[in-house]
């Protein structure tokens, strides 16, 4: 049978509404006291009900997270990086698997507004206008992770997609590539296909590189796409000498289809991800690819929501991490 609030107040000779202050962390007693009625309730083993307590602070400290697929290494590194900063704060995670899917998304907010969440994390997915008034009249906090839409007034945090980008593809011209192609996401999602499509176009332009839309395939950032994309390019251009993939996953997918056709990578084809993921480290060869510090973003912004600081936009950094898949061609 489990312990009552008054059966620790009655043990500790104090009052339920001092036992009530001192589980809230609320003020009105001494710290002998605090001592005392603490050590009571570890010894009768009491364990205050959640529900009950939050309905006394107005605080359930459970934070919402919107993800639009939760299997992919990008989601799990994220996670990470979220979970230990909750933990370090005192709060719980809830974690939605939205699946691109409005009527999805639209339900879970629902949920977690049910559900009295402190705060919501929503990620990757781009904030239509009405996710963005349902979340502003929620009245919490909410932290965009690796999205933006500055007409809301929400934080955000992310990198520079299309900065990034044209790095990527800089990086394979300065290697001496001129026939790159693409693996990338749809030019019509928002937050990571057009920006990305933009910065390798630009670094193109910059180089004085003429643009074929042939050497462009669209995926949806995940594995499978990676060997159909690749597929399509390599029929479609067999001559090319490099390509980047918007996503680690995506370029695995490359990767995979390469070495079952006998393309050596990187001796006859180049390819660069992005992400850094683990599965990068782990490919053969190690991929080289776009560091942008997942779990660095998981940190970042649960830690901006936890803390509920003045709205701000940031941008991390990026950088190439160099390993085994590139070829430079000038030598």
């Amino acid at each position: 049978m489990s312990v009552t609030i008054q059966e620790v107040a009655k043990k500790a000779g104090v009052s339920i509404a001092t036992v009530s202050r001192i589980i809230n962390k609320l003020p009105g007693y001494s710290e002998k006291t605090r001592m005392h009625v603490e050590k009571v309730i570890e010894e009768l083993g009491y364990s205050p009900n959640a529900m009950a307590r939050s309905l006394a602070n107005n605080k359930t400290d459970v934070i919402g997270v919107l993800l639009p697929c939760v299997t992919s290494r990008f989601s799990n590194e994220l996670l990470r990086g979220i979970e230990r900063i909750a933990q370090s704060k005192g709060k719980s995670v809830i974690v939605c698997n939205t699946d691109r899917d409005g009527a999805r998304t639209m339900e879970y907010l629902k949920t977690l507004r049910e559900q009295r969440v402190d705060g919501i994390l929503f990620i990757s997915e781009w904030l239509t206008d009405e996710y963005g008034e349902y979340l502003r009249d929620l009245g919490i906090p909410v932290v965009l992770v690796a999205t933006n839409r500055k007409s809301f007034p929400f934080s955000s945090v992310k990198i520079d997609d299309k900065a990034a980008a044209e790095t990527a593809t800089k990086y394979l011209i300065d290697k001496g590539h001129a026939k790159i192609g693409l693996i990338t996401g749809s030019p019509d999602d928002q937050i990571a296909g057009k920006p990305r499509i933009e910065g390798y176009q630009k670094a193109l332009s910059l180089s004085g590189i003429p643009q074929d839309p042939t050497l462009i395939a669209y995926g949806d950032f995940h594995y499978v796409s990676g060997i159909e994309a690749m597929e399509k390019l390599y029929k479609a251009h067999p001559d090319i000498t490099a390509v980047f993939a918007t996503s680690d996953e995506m370029a695995l997918g490359a990767l995979t289809w390469m070495h079952k056709n006998g393309i050596r990578v990187p001796d006859q084809i180049s390819i660069i991800g992005y992400d850094n993921t683990l599965d990068a480290q782990i490919a053969y060869p190690a991929l080289t690819t776009i560091h942008q510090g997942i779990e660095e973003l998981g940190t970042v912004s649960m830690k901006l929501l936890a803390e509920n600081q003045r709205e701000q936009q940031i941008i991390l950094p990026h950088s190439v991490k160099e390993r085994d898949s590139v070829r430079d061609i000038r030598k």
